[in-house]
Formats: structure tokens, sequence, C-alpha cells
């Protein structure tokens, strides 16, 4: 997804979604294509054919190449993982410092 625009990724993404896919990024979304992202799934929820989305994002471990700086000023790294998947579908979302778990239903 990396030399997609915005627009293209959250297409990317709520087709998946539209389709029953759990989408998971390993880079995650600019704070931009997430507030983007939830406005275009906004418009495109209808009761009988799509219920939106869910959408949760984890920060990755401590990286190795955060620099000298990050580490000093005590920032944390960018990187970040996102789960996103049809609303309908996931009944719980859990999110805990080292652990992910959802309950997914076979809808």
């Amino acid at each position: 997804m990396e030399g997609l625009t915005g627009m293209e990724k959250i297409r990317l993404i709520l087709d998946g979604v539209r389709e029953g896919n759990i989408v998971i990024l390993e880079e995650g979304l600019s704070p931009d294509e997430e507030s983007k992202l939830i406005e275009v799934t906004m418009t495109e929820i209808s009761p009988d054919d799509f219920t939106g989305i869910e959408i949760e994002t984890y920060p990755k471990a401590e990286a190795t190449d955060q620099s000298f700086l990050d580490k000093l000023m005590g920032r944390k790294s960018a990187q970040k993982l996102t789960v996103i998947g049809p609303a309908n579908r996931i009944e719980t979302l859990h999110k805990d410092e080292n652990l992910i778990s959802t309950l997914v239903s076979r809808k």
C-alpha cells in the first residue's frame, strides 16, 4: 500500500471489509487517512447492506531503529498495527499492551 494515495488506500480497505474480510495493516494509517476512512464509511452505511467497520490501532513493540534523539526525548515510535473489520462480524475486540484478541462471527 506504500505507493497508493490516501483515497486509494481507503477504497482498498473498504472494498475488502465490505467483502467480509478482516484487514490488517502493518504500518497503519496516518491520522488524516484514518479520519477520512471513518468519514467515507459513514456515508456508505446502509442497514441492509453495510453496517460499518470496527477499527483498532496498536503500537508496535519498541522499534530498534528509533533515533537516539527520539529515545532521549521519550518519544514513542510512530510504527503501529491497524486491524479493520466489518462491524457486524467483530463481536469483541480487546486491546492489551501485548495481546490482541477478537471474536469474529461467521455471518
